[in-house]
């Protein structure tokens, strides 16, 4: 028996997306290296990879299930919190006289 899952990687501004069909039993690691994804962009890496089924984390070795949406996290560019301080210390600046 086969199943299909959608395998995706978002880029800013774009999105990787690819449909796979992969045996009975597959992992959702087994599900990103037949998407082709890993190969595209050099700068993910099996080892470090944070893997997700529709916006929940999920560990590399979970078993795939048919339709599963399985989404490849980028890590932050910013630290929230840090971008927070600092935008709110640029708007105290420019109101201030």
């Amino acid at each position: 028996m086969e199943l299909e899952v959608e395998v995706v990687y978002a880029l800013p501004g774009a999105a990787d997306a690819v449909r796979v069909r992969l045996p009975a039993g597959a992992t959702l690691l087994d599900a990103v290296r037949a998407s082709g994804v890993l190969g595209r962009h050099p700068e993910l890496r099996d080892g470090t990879l944070k893997l997700g089924v529709y916006g929940k984390p999920s560990p590399a070795g979970q078993a795939a299930r048919p339709g599963d949406r399985v989404e490849i996290y980028r890590e932050l560019a910013a630290d929230p919190k840090e971008a927070r301080r600092r935008r709110a210390k640029r708007r105290g600046r420019a109101t201030r006289v």
